[in-house]
C-alpha cells in the first residue's frame, strides 16, 4: 500500500516540480531550438524557461520580454524587483519568491524587510518617489482595483508614459512566470536537471 502510494506520487513530479526536463538526447528538434535560444540569451535556462522550451514559439516570444527587462527596461533592477516580489507573493508562487527575496536585497539593493513585506502581501513604503509609484501601481493592478484618475497623473509624472507601460507589460509578464511555476507546482528550493547534463 505504501509503496504503491509512493509510485504513484512518485510519477506525478519530474526534475523540476511536476515537469519532466528533457536531457539533451531526447530532445525534440524544435525543443533543442528554444535550448540553444534560451542559453544564448540568458547563459542559462532559468525556472520557468525550463518549461517554455516544449513551445518554441511561446520560448521566443517570453525570451524577447525577458531579455527587454533584463537589459533594455526603463525600470531599475530595484523597481523590477518591487514588482517582481508583489506579484510572485500575489500568485502563492514559491520558487520565484524565494529566488527573488534574495535577489532583491543583494542585487537590487532593497532592505530585507522590504523585501519581505512585499512577498507577504503587508504593507510598506519607500522614500524613493519611482519606488513609491511601483509599489502603489503594481499593488493596485494586483488587488484587483481601479487606478483613479489621480494616481494615473501622478504615475505619468514620475514613470513617464515609457515606465508605465514598461511595469504594466511586466506585471503581465511575471504573472505568466508565477503562474507557470505554480501550476507546475516549482518548489522554492528546485534545481532542475544541471546544464551538463541537459545539454553539451
Amino acid at each position: 500500500m505504501i509503496a504503491t502510494a509512493q509510485k504513484l506520487r512518485a510519477s506525478h513530479f519530474g526534475t523540476f516540480g511536476r515537469f519532466k526536463e528533457h536531457p539533451a538526447e531526447q530532445m525534440t528538434g524544435e525543443e533543442k531550438v528554444a535550448y540553444e535560444l534560451v542559453k544564448g540569451a540568458r547563459g542559462m535556462v532559468p525556472g520557468p524557461y525550463k518549461i517554455w522550451l516544449r513551445n518554441l514559439k511561446l520560448t521566443e516570444v517570453m525570451l524577447r520580454m525577458g531579455v527587454h527587462y533584463q537589459d533594455q527596461s526603463t525600470l531599475s533592477k530595484a523597481e523590477i524587483e518591487i514588482a517582481v516580489n508583489l506579484t510572485a507573493g500575489k500568485w502563492m508562487a514559491v520558487y520565484p519568491s524565494y529566488e527573488h527575496e534574495w535577489m532583491a536585497e543583494y542585487l537590487g539593493g532593497l532592505p530585507a524587510e522590504k523585501v519581505q513585506a512585499l512577498i507577504a502581501g503587508l504593507p510598506t513604503s519607500f522614500d524613493d518617489a519611482r519606488q513609491q509609484m511601483i509599489y502603489n501601481i503594481t499593488q493596485a493592478l494586483l488587488a484587483p482595483r481601479l487606478i483613479p484618475v489621480g494616481l494615473h497623473q501622478r504615475a505619468v509624472e514620475i514613470l513617464g508614459h515609457d515606465g508605465l507601460t514598461d511595469l504594466i507589460a511586466f506585471i503581465g509578464y511575471f504573472t505568466t512566470v508565477s503562474l507557470t511555476l505554480r501550476a507546475y507546482d516549482v518548489p522554492a528550493d528546485a534545481v532542475g536537471l544541471d546544464d551538463r547534463e541537459h545539454m553539451s
